[in-house]
Protein backbone atom coordinates (compact mmCIF):
# COMPACT_ATOMS: atom_id res chain seq x y z
CA UNK A 1 0.00 0.00 0.00
CA UNK A 2 1.32 3.43 -0.97
CA UNK A 3 1.80 5.71 2.05
CA UNK A 4 -0.45 8.75 2.27
CA UNK A 5 1.34 11.90 1.14
CA UNK A 6 1.15 13.47 4.63
CA UNK A 7 3.05 10.50 6.05
CA UNK A 8 5.79 11.06 3.50
CA UNK A 9 6.23 14.58 4.89
CA UNK A 10 6.76 13.04 8.34
CA UNK A 11 9.30 10.59 6.91
CA UNK A 12 11.09 13.50 5.24
CA UNK A 13 11.37 15.28 8.59
CA UNK A 14 12.83 12.20 10.29
CA UNK A 15 15.28 11.69 7.44
CA UNK A 16 16.37 15.35 7.55
CA UNK A 17 17.18 15.07 11.25
CA UNK A 18 19.01 11.74 10.87
CA UNK A 19 21.32 13.10 8.14
CA UNK A 20 22.05 16.26 10.12
CA UNK A 21 20.25 18.69 7.81
CA UNK A 22 19.81 22.30 8.97
CA UNK A 23 16.12 22.16 8.02
CA UNK A 24 14.02 23.88 10.69
CA UNK A 25 10.53 25.34 10.85
CA UNK A 26 10.24 28.65 12.72
CA UNK A 27 8.80 28.13 16.21
CA UNK A 28 6.11 30.74 15.53
CA UNK A 29 5.01 28.78 12.46
CA UNK A 30 4.81 25.55 14.48
CA UNK A 31 2.55 27.27 17.03
CA UNK A 32 0.39 28.71 14.25
CA UNK A 33 -0.01 25.33 12.56
CA UNK A 34 -0.96 23.60 15.82
CA UNK A 35 -3.59 26.27 16.58
CA UNK A 36 -4.95 25.95 13.05
CA UNK A 37 -5.25 22.15 13.21
CA UNK A 38 -6.99 22.15 16.59
CA UNK A 39 -9.48 24.81 15.48
CA UNK A 40 -10.10 23.16 12.11
CA UNK A 41 -10.77 19.75 13.67
CA UNK A 42 -13.12 21.31 16.20
CA UNK A 43 -14.96 23.29 13.53
CA UNK A 44 -15.47 20.20 11.38
CA UNK A 45 -16.98 18.30 14.28
CA UNK A 46 -19.10 21.27 15.36
CA UNK A 47 -20.58 21.70 11.89
CA UNK A 48 -21.74 18.09 11.97
CA UNK A 49 -23.04 18.44 15.52
CA UNK A 50 -25.26 21.29 14.33
CA UNK A 51 -27.15 18.77 12.21
CA UNK A 52 -27.96 16.22 14.92
CA UNK A 53 -29.13 16.23 18.56
CA UNK A 54 -26.34 16.01 21.11
CA UNK A 55 -28.42 13.68 23.31
CA UNK A 56 -28.15 10.88 20.74
CA UNK A 57 -24.37 10.94 21.18
CA UNK A 58 -24.46 10.47 24.96
CA UNK A 59 -23.41 6.76 24.87
CA UNK A 60 -20.39 7.57 22.70
CA UNK A 61 -19.38 10.52 24.89
CA UNK A 62 -19.64 8.41 28.05
CA UNK A 63 -17.72 5.49 26.51
CA UNK A 64 -14.94 7.78 25.23
CA UNK A 65 -14.51 9.46 28.62
CA UNK A 66 -14.58 6.15 30.49
CA UNK A 67 -12.06 4.53 28.16
CA UNK A 68 -9.68 7.46 28.54
CA UNK A 69 -9.97 7.29 32.34
CA UNK A 70 -9.49 3.51 32.53
CA UNK A 71 -6.40 3.27 30.32
CA UNK A 72 -3.94 4.68 32.93
CA UNK A 73 -5.50 2.43 35.60
CA UNK A 74 -4.94 -0.62 33.40
CA UNK A 75 -1.40 0.33 32.42
CA UNK A 76 -0.11 1.42 35.85
CA UNK A 77 0.49 -2.12 37.23
CA UNK A 78 2.09 -3.14 33.93
CA UNK A 79 4.57 -0.26 34.09
CA UNK A 80 5.28 -0.99 37.74
CA UNK A 81 5.97 -4.63 36.81
CA UNK A 82 8.34 -3.31 34.12
CA UNK A 83 10.35 -1.65 36.96
CA UNK A 84 9.27 1.96 36.37
CA UNK A 85 8.85 3.97 39.57
CA UNK A 86 5.41 5.14 40.72
CA UNK A 87 5.79 8.64 39.28
CA UNK A 88 6.85 7.51 35.80
CA UNK A 89 4.21 4.75 35.76
CA UNK A 90 1.44 7.25 36.49
CA UNK A 91 2.82 9.85 34.07
CA UNK A 92 3.26 7.45 31.15
CA UNK A 93 -0.21 6.02 31.80
CA UNK A 94 -1.65 9.54 31.62
CA UNK A 95 0.07 10.12 28.27
CA UNK A 96 -1.63 6.99 26.90
CA UNK A 97 -4.95 7.86 28.55
CA UNK A 98 -5.05 11.20 26.78
CA UNK A 99 -5.00 11.32 22.98
CA UNK A 100 -2.94 12.62 20.08
CA UNK A 101 -4.91 15.08 17.95
CA UNK A 102 -2.42 14.84 15.08
CA UNK A 103 -2.63 11.02 15.03
CA UNK A 104 -6.40 11.46 14.81
CA UNK A 105 -5.98 13.88 11.89
CA UNK A 106 -3.71 11.42 10.07
CA UNK A 107 -6.31 8.67 10.56
CA UNK A 108 -8.99 10.93 9.02
CA UNK A 109 -6.73 11.63 6.04
CA UNK A 110 -6.07 7.90 5.56
CA UNK A 111 -9.78 7.04 5.72
CA UNK A 112 -10.64 9.79 3.24
CA UNK A 113 -7.96 8.59 0.85
CA UNK A 114 -9.39 5.06 0.92
CA UNK A 115 -12.98 6.29 0.58
CA UNK A 116 -14.06 4.84 3.94
CA UNK A 117 -16.93 6.63 5.63
CA UNK A 118 -16.78 7.51 9.33
CA UNK A 119 -18.89 9.36 11.87
CA UNK A 120 -18.60 13.05 11.06
CA UNK A 121 -18.83 14.01 14.74
CA UNK A 122 -15.63 12.06 15.54
CA UNK A 123 -13.79 15.24 16.67
CA UNK A 124 -16.13 15.22 19.66
CA UNK A 125 -14.49 11.99 20.82
CA UNK A 126 -11.08 13.67 20.71
CA UNK A 127 -12.26 16.58 22.84
CA UNK A 128 -13.85 14.23 25.38
CA UNK A 129 -10.78 11.97 25.63
CA UNK A 130 -8.22 14.73 26.26
CA UNK A 131 -8.75 15.19 30.01
CA UNK A 132 -10.02 12.00 31.79
CA UNK A 133 -6.75 10.10 31.27
CA UNK A 134 -4.78 13.00 32.73
CA UNK A 135 -7.03 13.06 35.80
CA UNK A 136 -6.60 9.30 36.27
CA UNK A 137 -2.82 9.64 36.03
CA UNK A 138 -2.80 12.37 38.66
CA UNK A 139 -5.02 10.31 40.97
CA UNK A 140 -2.68 7.33 40.64
CA UNK A 141 0.34 9.47 41.41
CA UNK A 142 -1.30 11.18 44.38
CA UNK A 143 -2.40 7.82 45.83
CA UNK A 144 1.11 6.39 45.51
CA UNK A 145 2.69 9.52 46.93
CA UNK A 146 0.23 9.56 49.83
CA UNK A 147 1.20 6.01 50.76
CA UNK A 148 4.89 6.93 50.61
CA UNK A 149 4.47 10.03 52.75
CA UNK A 150 1.90 8.75 55.25
CA UNK A 151 4.49 8.05 57.92
CA UNK A 152 5.99 11.53 57.55
CA UNK A 153 2.60 13.20 57.87
CA UNK A 154 1.90 11.26 61.07
CA UNK A 155 4.98 12.81 62.65
CA UNK A 156 4.36 16.37 61.52
CA UNK A 157 2.70 19.12 63.51
CA UNK A 158 -0.94 20.08 62.70
CA UNK A 159 0.22 23.31 61.03
CA UNK A 160 2.58 21.39 58.71
CA UNK A 161 -0.14 18.91 57.76
CA UNK A 162 -2.56 21.79 57.09
CA UNK A 163 0.02 23.49 54.87
CA UNK A 164 0.54 20.30 52.85
CA UNK A 165 -3.22 19.85 52.41
CA UNK A 166 -3.60 23.47 51.27
CA UNK A 167 -0.69 23.00 48.85
CA UNK A 168 -2.32 19.85 47.41
CA UNK A 169 -5.63 21.66 46.96
CA UNK A 170 -3.88 24.53 45.21
CA UNK A 171 -2.12 22.01 42.98
CA UNK A 172 -5.44 20.46 41.98
CA UNK A 173 -6.82 23.88 41.06
CA UNK A 174 -3.79 24.57 38.87
CA UNK A 175 -4.02 21.17 37.19
CA UNK A 176 -7.76 21.49 36.58
CA UNK A 177 -7.28 24.93 35.07
CA UNK A 178 -4.46 23.79 32.80
CA UNK A 179 -6.34 20.67 31.67
CA UNK A 180 -9.68 22.36 31.00
CA UNK A 181 -8.40 25.70 29.72
CA UNK A 182 -5.17 24.47 28.15
CA UNK A 183 -4.58 25.28 24.50
CA UNK A 184 -5.54 21.93 23.00
CA UNK A 185 -8.79 21.37 24.92
CA UNK A 186 -9.87 25.01 24.70
CA UNK A 187 -9.32 25.22 20.93
CA UNK A 188 -11.01 21.88 20.26
CA UNK A 189 -14.05 22.69 22.39
CA UNK A 190 -14.10 26.26 21.10
CA UNK A 191 -14.09 25.03 17.50
CA UNK A 192 -16.84 22.52 18.28
CA UNK A 193 -18.94 25.22 19.89
CA UNK A 194 -18.46 27.71 17.04
CA UNK A 195 -19.18 25.07 14.40
CA UNK A 196 -22.28 23.83 16.24
CA UNK A 197 -23.67 27.36 16.66
CA UNK A 198 -22.82 28.65 13.18
CA UNK A 199 -23.65 25.48 11.24
CA UNK A 200 -22.94 24.88 7.56
CA UNK A 201 -24.20 28.24 6.34
CA UNK A 202 -22.53 30.26 9.09
CA UNK A 203 -19.11 28.71 8.51
CA UNK A 204 -19.30 28.90 4.70
CA UNK A 205 -17.28 32.17 4.54
CA UNK A 206 -14.31 30.56 6.33
CA UNK A 207 -14.51 27.18 4.60
CA UNK A 208 -11.73 28.12 2.17
CA UNK A 209 -9.42 28.84 5.12
CA UNK A 210 -10.23 26.15 7.68
CA UNK A 211 -11.64 23.21 5.70
CA UNK A 212 -10.11 23.06 2.23
CA UNK A 213 -6.38 23.56 3.10
CA UNK A 214 -6.51 21.17 6.07
CA UNK A 215 -4.46 18.38 4.54
CA UNK A 216 -1.73 20.73 3.31
CA UNK A 217 -1.36 22.28 6.75
CA UNK A 218 -1.29 18.81 8.30
CA UNK A 219 1.56 17.88 5.94
CA UNK A 220 3.64 20.88 7.11
CA UNK A 221 2.93 20.07 10.74
CA UNK A 222 4.00 16.45 10.23
CA UNK A 223 7.22 17.67 8.63
CA UNK A 224 8.02 19.51 11.87
CA UNK A 225 6.99 16.52 14.00
CA UNK A 226 9.26 14.33 11.88
CA UNK A 227 12.16 16.63 12.75
CA UNK A 228 11.28 16.45 16.45
CA UNK A 229 10.74 12.68 16.44
CA UNK A 230 14.00 12.15 14.55
CA UNK A 231 15.80 14.06 17.26
CA UNK A 232 14.27 11.78 19.88
CA UNK A 233 15.58 8.57 18.33
CA UNK A 234 18.89 8.96 20.14
CA UNK A 235 16.97 9.08 23.43
CA UNK A 236 15.44 5.68 22.65
CA UNK A 237 18.92 4.12 22.89
CA UNK A 238 19.41 5.83 26.23
CA UNK A 239 16.33 4.19 27.77
CA UNK A 240 16.98 0.79 26.22
CA UNK A 241 15.04 -1.93 24.48
CA UNK A 242 12.34 -2.00 27.17
CA UNK A 243 10.89 1.37 26.19
CA UNK A 244 10.94 0.42 22.49
CA UNK A 245 9.02 -2.78 23.26
CA UNK A 246 6.45 -0.89 25.33
CA UNK A 247 6.10 1.82 22.69
CA UNK A 248 5.01 -0.79 20.14
CA UNK A 249 3.17 -3.40 22.22
CA UNK A 250 1.07 -1.04 24.38
CA UNK A 251 -0.56 0.78 21.40
CA UNK A 252 -1.42 -2.55 19.79
CA UNK A 253 -3.03 -3.85 22.98
CA UNK A 254 -4.95 -0.63 23.52
CA UNK A 255 -6.05 -0.73 19.88
CA UNK A 256 -7.79 -4.06 20.51
CA UNK A 257 -9.59 -2.52 23.49
CA UNK A 258 -10.64 0.51 21.44
CA UNK A 259 -11.82 -1.73 18.60
CA UNK A 260 -14.17 -3.70 20.86
CA UNK A 261 -15.56 -0.56 22.50
CA UNK A 262 -16.15 1.06 19.11
CA UNK A 263 -17.86 -2.07 17.86
CA UNK A 264 -20.07 -2.27 20.97
CA UNK A 265 -21.17 1.31 20.28
CA UNK A 266 -22.29 0.23 16.80
CA UNK A 267 -19.93 2.55 14.96
CA UNK A 268 -19.18 2.25 11.26
CA UNK A 269 -15.97 0.62 10.03
CA UNK A 270 -14.34 4.03 9.78
CA UNK A 271 -15.67 5.03 13.18
CA UNK A 272 -14.26 1.89 14.79
CA UNK A 273 -10.92 2.58 13.10
CA UNK A 274 -10.87 6.11 14.55
CA UNK A 275 -11.86 4.90 18.02
CA UNK A 276 -9.14 2.25 17.78
CA UNK A 277 -6.59 4.89 16.75
CA UNK A 278 -7.53 7.19 19.62
CA UNK A 279 -7.21 4.36 22.15
CA UNK A 280 -3.77 3.47 20.76
CA UNK A 281 -2.46 7.04 20.63
CA UNK A 282 -0.46 8.90 23.27
CA UNK A 283 -0.60 12.61 23.98
CA UNK A 284 2.54 14.69 23.53
CA UNK A 285 0.96 18.16 23.79
CA UNK A 286 -1.52 18.31 26.69
CA UNK A 287 -0.09 15.47 28.79
CA UNK A 288 3.54 16.67 29.15
CA UNK A 289 2.39 20.09 30.35
CA UNK A 290 -0.11 18.67 32.84
CA UNK A 291 2.28 16.02 34.15
CA UNK A 292 5.10 18.50 34.72
CA UNK A 293 2.77 20.37 37.08
CA UNK A 294 1.00 17.39 38.66
CA UNK A 295 3.88 14.89 38.95
CA UNK A 296 7.16 16.83 39.07
CA UNK A 297 8.94 13.68 40.29
CA UNK A 298 8.33 11.96 36.92
CA UNK A 299 10.98 11.87 34.21
CA UNK A 300 9.51 14.16 31.54
CA UNK A 301 12.15 13.11 29.00
CA UNK A 302 11.14 9.46 29.33
CA UNK A 303 7.44 10.16 28.73
CA UNK A 304 7.95 12.46 25.73
CA UNK A 305 10.48 10.09 24.17
CA UNK A 306 7.99 7.25 24.45
CA UNK A 307 4.97 9.19 23.19
CA UNK A 308 6.61 11.29 20.45
CA UNK A 309 9.75 9.29 19.67
CA UNK A 310 8.18 5.81 19.46
CA UNK A 311 4.36 5.70 19.74
CA UNK A 312 3.61 8.54 17.33
CA UNK A 313 5.90 7.35 14.49
CA UNK A 314 4.71 3.77 14.94
CA UNK A 315 1.05 4.78 14.79
CA UNK A 316 1.23 7.11 11.79
CA UNK A 317 3.43 4.86 9.65
CA UNK A 318 2.42 1.33 10.69
CA UNK A 319 -0.40 1.44 13.21
CA UNK A 320 -3.13 3.39 11.39
CA UNK A 321 -3.26 1.03 8.37
CA UNK A 322 -3.60 -1.85 10.86
CA UNK A 323 -6.33 -0.04 12.82
CA UNK A 324 -8.30 0.63 9.63
CA UNK A 325 -8.16 -3.07 8.76
CA UNK A 326 -9.26 -3.90 12.30
CA UNK A 327 -12.26 -1.61 11.93
CA UNK A 328 -13.25 -3.19 8.63
CA UNK A 329 -12.76 -6.71 9.99
CA UNK A 330 -14.77 -6.31 13.19
CA UNK A 331 -17.71 -4.64 11.39
CA UNK A 332 -17.80 -7.02 8.43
Amino acid sequence: MVLDVVILFFVLGVFARLVGSDLRLPEALYETLSIYLLLAIGLKGGIELSQQPLSSLAPEILAAALLSFLIPLLLYPIFRFAKFNWADSASIGAHFGSVSVVTFAVALAALSKQGIDYESHAPLWVAVMEAPGLVAGVLLARAAQRRAESSQLMGNSPSTVSAKVSSAQGGWKTIAHDVIFGKSVLLLLGGLFIGAIAGVEGTAPIKALFIDPFKGVLALFLLELGLVAGGRLAEVKKYGFKILLLGISVPLCLAVLGMFVGNLLGLSAGGVAIFTTLAASASYIAAPTAMRIAIPQANAGLSITLSLGIVFPFNVVIGIPIYIQMGMWVTS
